[in-house]
């Protein structure tokens, strides 16, 4: 009988059609095996029990890496097939295939690396179809090396022996190379001149060893690194890239070197050690040798272990744990190309590790952490794009280009959400320009021509200014309201549920600035039910760089001027000087009074800039969400107290007012109680206003389910106790895990959207 398969899915650069030939020769079976721009196709002819055998075990066996996401067949008269062989790639007008993310070394390839007598000994582009680059080099479907970034390496006799091998693992992978005929390492300075040396890995440890920067060119772009037990290189970086405080990631060489500088659970270990090999924020040890300044006021270092060749020899012969942050000035894309990174990094990295393989796409680790056993991705780039979230539903051909902090875009077709990775904080011209030119690339990948856009409702935002200049039908999504469907459609829900947005802001459909929400809504529309309390910002965007002047407001707004007075000398001596003088509050509370630059927020995320800063903890900050970070660092977990708080009935909704709350962090602080306690009570508050207010909802005929969405649902301390506590009362609750809660999420939930009411 003669049997033929059309799969899709993840089935292309993953050792499918190696693997399919084995199979079918295994059951003696003949026929063929290629790839088609939407997937991969099979014919196999033998007898009928042989057939059947094979068709069970396709999808059992299938590469680890692979994921099968349709497979159909149908019986064929007999075609007299003599033998079974892959055929050539079939590319086909308007198909597409999912895509494999790039892979981390595998440990076949790990032993050869290190193997004296290998002919990959301490090769630094060792790949195999198990591992190495894949989304990153491909410029076209179907996958096949014509289309990809290593077209240019003509293999030599050895690897195109391995690659036309059957029983070889190198069978059919495409970036297959060696030192005789692959891509080349360099090391140079600054004005891009070789650094005479016989070994560049050596060389580069060496100046590693002496407290130099180096810009290490990677598989998704370049990475930064230093020794991250020398206090002055790390001073240096910080320096350089203009990153005062956010902290860096290290990079260490195997888990026994994990253990030794961190409290790491089973789960940790397997996603560490995982195919997507994230940076995973682990529990950091007092006495780690690792310098504070990595991540200086942190519990938490983000950590992650090497995941190409290059970073495993660099790391078995440097001994030492290694910064590797992205290589950009701050807020930029990450860096790609030589001449671009030369140019870029020139004044940051004292010398460069280059290499000659092109990368196509670039994109930055990933950042995930583990929360009650289970894995969050908090940042999702490397290892998970561009593969799709796989939706419930079918959707219309839709580009919803995200918002303006951790952007991402999302392009849809059938039922995937094709999230992109990371892009960064589109505040600048050379984010716009890596955003506009990743959309094109995912556009051809996907075969998508988007009939809809959809876009932030903030005017300023560089990614609703892109949405509205395009020619396809438009759509603006309220900010929160995608925060909720988003989390609906990740975890296949459809809705209604009581959405908990609480972030930084968002633009409100009342031009206020929101984030403190409870919303209720499906994927059509939804009801803002309550919400925190309405307070100005005073000085607009320098209240968020600056927050000592939310604390003011707060205080001045809902206790009043006598009381802002008699705190002030409390609060002066907290900040060490570092807030404001006379003048400056009395320009403040001027502004507050006369309205003047002050936009009206509910924000949860101003709410905890507001009390860190009353804590004398971060009354300025240097990068978004520190001020947040820090209150959580120092939150005591065995504390039980909590500050009052009270609802009030406005028209339709519910206001949350903050002054009792307020009012009582202010006593405590008076009275000498600690800040760790203090932010406990403050964290409990939360928890009880969330479990509260929901109930209340609930109550009211509201659904019994709840999404936690939004940045400030980073906050593990946060998100456990509000999971747990909304779980002890009944509800189904939903949070993210395969994309970020944070806006890096926002696109999933404005393309569900625009998929539904339009």
């Amino acid at each position: 009988m003669r049997r033929a398969f059309e799969l899709k899915g993840v089935v292309q650069g993953v050792g499918f059609r190696p693997f399919v030939y084995s199979l079918a020769r295994k059951y003696s079976l003949r026929g063929w095996v290629k790839n088609s721009s939407s997937g991969v196709t099979i014919e196999v002819e033998g007898p009928p029990k042989r057939v059947e055998q094979f068709t069970e075990q396709l999808p059992l066996q299938a590469p680890p890496r692979s994921r099968i996401e349709s497979l159909k067949f149908e019986d064929l008269p007999p075609a007299g097939f003599r033998g079974f062989e892959i055929q050539e790639s079939l590319e086909e007008e308007g198909r597409y295939q999912l895509i494999s993310p790039d892979i981390a070394t595998c440990a076949a390839c790990r032993e050869e690396i290190f193997e004296p007598r290998d002919r990959r000994y301490r090769y630094p582009f060792t790949n195999c179809t198990n591992c190495g680059p894949r989304f990153t080099i491909i410029e076209d479907i179907p996958y096949d090396r014509p289309r990809t970034t290593m077209a240019r390496f003509r293999m030599c006799p050895e690897c195109l022996r391995e690659y036309e091998d059957p029983a070889d693992r190198r069978f059919h992978a495409q970036p297959n190379a060696c030192p005789a005929c692959g891509p080349t390492l360099q090391l140079v300075d600054r004005e891009g001149k070789p650094i005479a040396a016989p070994d560049p890995i050596s060389e580069a440890i060496r100046l590693l060893g002496k407290g130099k920067i180096l810009a290490i060119k990677g598989l998704g772009g370049f990475l930064l690194a230093c020794d991250a037990q020398d206090a002055s290189a790390v001073e240096a970086l910080r320096r350089r890239k203009h990153r005062p405080d956010k902290p860096l990631a290290v990079m260490l060489p195997d888990i026994s070197a994990v253990e030794a500088h961190c409290r790491v659970n089973e789960e940790e270990k397997r996603l560490l050690q995982s195919t997507e090999s994230p940076i995973v924020l682990l529990s950091w040890k007092e006495g780690s040798s690792i310098v504070p300044s990595v991540a200086p006021g942190q519990k938490y270092l983000g950590v992650m272990l090497p995941y190409t060749p290059l970073h495993h020899l660099l790391m078995k012969e440097a001994g030492m744990p290694l910064v590797m942050t992205s290589g950009n000035l701050s807020e930029e894309p990450i860096a790609k190309d030589n001449p671009e990174a030369l140019s870029r990094l020139r004044g940051i990295a004292d010398a460069f590790l280059l290499h000659d393989r092109d990368i196509f796409v670039q994109y930055d680790d990933s950042v995930t952490a583990v929360i009650k056993g289970q894995g969050y991705v908090l940042r999702r780039a490397r290892g998970y794009a561009p593969f799709p979230v796989r939706l419930r539903f079918s959707t219309r051909p839709i580009l919803a280009c995200g918002g303006e902090l951790k952007n991402t875009f999302c392009l849809t077709r059938d039922e995937y959400a094709f999230v992109s990775q990371h892009l960064g904080d589109m505040e600048n011209l050379k984010t716009l320009e890596h955003f506009q030119r990743t959309v094109e690339i995912y556009k051809k990948l996907f075969r998508i021509q988007p009939e809809i856009v959809a876009y932030d409702l903030h005017p300023e935002y560089l990614s609703t200014k892109y949405a509205l200049g395009l020619p396809a039908k438009k759509v603006g999504i309220q900010h929160h309201f995608a925060h909720l469907a988003g989390c609906l459609a990740e975890n296949g829900e459809e809705g209604p549920a009581i959405g908990l947005s609480f972030d930084g802001l968002g633009f409100g459909t009342d031009g206020a600035l929101w984030g403190g929400e409870f919303l209720v809504g499906d994927f059509y529309s939804f009801q803002r039910k309550a919400h925190l309390e309405y307070l100005p910002v005073p000085g607009g965007e320098a209240a968020i760089h600056h927050p000592w002047r939310m604390a003011l407001s707060y205080v001045y707004c809902l206790l009043g001027k006598e009381r802002l007075m008699k705190f002030l000398p409390l609060f002066t001596r907290a900040v060490q000087g570092s807030g404001p003088g006379e003048e400056k509050i009395r320009v403040l509370l001027q502004q507050i009074d006369k309205r003047m630059n002050s936009p009206l927020t509910s924000s949860c995320g101003r709410l905890f800039d507001g009390v860190s800063a009353l804590l004398g903890l971060r009354p300025s900050i240097s990068f978004e969400g520190q001020a947040a970070m820090e209150l959580e660092m120092i939150a005591d977990p065995d504390e039980k107290g909590e500050y009052e708080f009270f609802a009030e009935r406005e028209g339709e909704k519910e206001v949350i007012r903050l002054g009792p709350l307020i009012g009582g962090v202010l006593r405590d602080l008076e009275e000498g109680i600690p800040p760790s306690i203090i932010s406990g009570k403050f964290h409990n508050t939360l928890v009880r206003m969330g479990v509260t207010v929901s109930q209340k909802i609930r109550d009211g005929g509201g659904p019994e389910k709840v999404t936690l969405s939004g940045g400030v649902f980073q906050n593990r301390f946060l998100l456990e106790r509000m999971k747990d506590q909304l779980e002890a009362a009944g509800f189904k609750v939903l949070v993210h895990r395969q994309v970020p809660c944070n806006d890096g999420g926002l696109s999933l939930g404005q393309a569900v959207i625009a998929n539904f009411i339009n």
